[in-house]
């Protein structure tokens, strides 16, 4: 580490901490109440409370705390990795090493001679006095760090000072006391709060036979954020499953659990999966916010004409409209931005889904149980006796539901359903397959929309990036097809990596997609059971471009790069 880069700064006490996040709109005054009235009756640190009940995120708190104090934040990136840097100072103190540890304390000498130090709490007056009597006459510099950073490193630290680790005990009522342990509470808060700052879909929690990782899912890509000692992870584990519902004692059948919780001031669903493996228990929490922002089909990344095609039929007053798609890729926030572009106060919609990811206001939406029977078609039913005008079926999943949206689509409602399928003509085998007759597949199903979601390049480090002669010779075949899309000069750009999308080069999401409208002529290829070669013939005559040729477009446009279009669409057709 680079000691010139280490400056000692004085502790000079600003405004509080409260006024200084009320005043950059982190957090509101009933937070504030709230969390001051907590302090009061119980004690403890103001910062450390509000990220508790959920009103900020920990980084802002941090931010706050170093204007406050005129202390500078240290990463995980600048601080010595081997602990044995550490170990070798605190030898040095005079001081028993367990008394660092019991004080998430941890210091360490820079080449210049200055003393560096990070703790949970370094404005504790007894904590300061004894460094000074520990290192008389030594500069010490006081850092400002994240707590999971910190709890690593003195985990790592501990080990390395006793040559072992220690197991926990199986007991439940043990899991249960580690669980509200106020380091691992404030880990488990802490993560939860940067997965939701980084807009994160998905936190997984992996145990290895040493260690265990939390990674997050960003714009649909895994990113590793922390790596800890394997004997923290039966508590973190123990946490997650006390907050969402789940029993912490069962190790060896899967779970699934949900967590309501505000987190840094935003109200947040979250599904919880665990599945034994070899190590331990997989944690996947999957991170739903019920106040989403505001979605339209124009923002979503549609091409013009896709644009033009799916909202026209989407007004329609019967037929049914379906999205394909594996999961993840995006069916749910289409389906939505569609009820938002229809919804007039007009027209009964209802919808039936499993879960109900996206609260949409003037739409009655229904949750299905399948433990107790209420199922998709069950469902249906009763929707039916509503007088619905729109119905949106989360996920057509066997024939039964098929045939009652089918029947509802024939008889005057208009039906939004998902179906999971690699393309969008392969939807009516699909149907076909599940035992639905090809004539009504032909008659009620009205257009057919494939989708999947492509990074955007950052806007602040992308940079010009040619792309293949294969690619640039496939974009003039499409420019002669889509004059009107390929107008432009092409833009091509490839990432680089900056701290504004965490060096991946990439920052936020927009969908592919392709467009197939059941004409006469395709309606009645379907109707004829015609092969998949043939139903794309016939809709390339009409205008239509497959998952690669609209990811070619967001690329010539500068939206995305060739290569992340190439690693989600795949190449076929692309000559090298």
């Amino acid at each position: 580490m680079n000691a010139s880069a280490l400056a000692a700064a004085p502790i000079e006490i600003q405004p509080s901490l409260g006024q200084i996040l009320l005043a950059q709109g982190e957090i509101g005054e009933s937070d504030l109440n709230k969390a001051l009235t907590f302090q009061s009756s119980v004690g403890g640190l103001l910062g450390a409370i509000l990220i508790r009940i959920g009103a900020v995120s920990e980084d802002a708190v941090l931010e706050a705390l170093s204007r406050q104090l005129g202390l500078g934040l240290i990463t995980n990136e600048t601080l010595p990795q081997d602990p044995m840097v550490y170990a070798a100072t605190l030898k040095t103190s005079g001081i028993d090493t367990e008394w660092w540890i019991d004080q998430a304390t941890l210091a360490w000498t820079a080449e210049d001679g200055t003393l560096h130090c990070i703790s949970r709490d370094p404005l504790r007056p007894s904590l300061q006095e004894a460094l000074l009597s520990a290192f008389p006459g030594k500069e010490i510099c006081w850092w400002l760090v994240r707590n999971r950073e910190l709890d690593m490193m003195v985990e790592l630290v501990r080990r390395a000072l006793t040559s072992d680790g220690f197991n926990y005990d199986d007991d439940v009522a043990m899991l249960r006391e580690l669980a509200e342990e106020a380091p691992v509470v404030e880990l488990v808060s802490n993560t939860l709060a940067q997965a939701v700052n980084e807009n994160a879909s998905d936190i997984h929690v992996e145990p290895r036979e040493h260690e265990f990782d939390i990674r997050y899912r960003v714009d649909g890509v895994l990113q590793n954020r922390l790596t800890l000692p394997r004997s923290r992870f039966d508590a973190v584990a123990s946490r997650i499953k006390l907050i969402s519902g789940l029993d912490i004692a069962e190790r060896r059948l899967p779970q699934d659990g949900r967590i309501g919780m505000r987190i840094s001031g935003k109200e947040l669903d979250i599904r919880v999966s665990c599945l034994p493996g070899v190590w331990g228990e997989s944690i996947v929490m999957r991170l739903l916010l019920k106040e989403q922002k505001d979605f339209s089909l124009a923002r979503i990344g549609m091409a013009s004409d896709h644009l033009e095609t799916f909202s026209k039929l989407a007004q329609e007053p019967y037929g049914i409209i379906l999205v394909t798609g594996p999961t993840g890729s995006g069916k749910s926030t289409t389906l939505k931005a569609t009820l938002e572009h229809i919804k007039d106060g007009k027209r009964k919609i209802i919808t039936v889904e499993d879960p109900v990811e996206y609260n949409v206001p003037g739409v009655t939406q229904v949750q299905t149980k399948a433990e107790i029977g209420y199922t998709f078609a069950r469902a249906l039913r009763s929707i039916l006796r509503q007088d619905p005008d729109v119905i949106m079926i989360g996920e057509i999943r066997d024939v039964e539901t098929a045939q009652i949206a089918v029947q509802a689509s024939l008889t005057g409602h208009m039906v939004f359903s998902t179906l999971h399928t690699n393309d969008s003509l392969s939807a009516f085998t699909r149907l076909t397959d599940m035992g639905l007759e090809p004539f009504l597949v032909s008659s009620s199903v009205r257009e057919v929309m494939a989708q999947r979601l492509v990074r955007k390049l950052c806007p602040h480090c992308r940079a010009p990036h040619a792309p293949a002669a294969g690619i640039r010779e496939k974009c003039t075949q499409l420019q002669q097809q889509f004059p009107d899309l390929f107008a432009t000069t092409p833009q091509w750009f490839g990432p680089v990596g900056c701290p504004k999308c965490q060096n991946t080069g990439y920052r936020g999401r927009l969908g592919i997609y392709e467009v197939a409208v059941l004409n006469e002529e395709l309606a009645d290829a379907v109707l004829h059971q015609k092969p998949h070669h043939d139903l794309e013939r016939i809709a390339r005559a009409h205008g239509f471009r497959d998952l690669l040729e609209d990811g070619l477009l967001k690329a010539w446009h500068g939206e995305t790069s060739v290569e992340e279009v190439l690693r989600v669409a795949g190449q076929a057709g692309i000559e090298d």
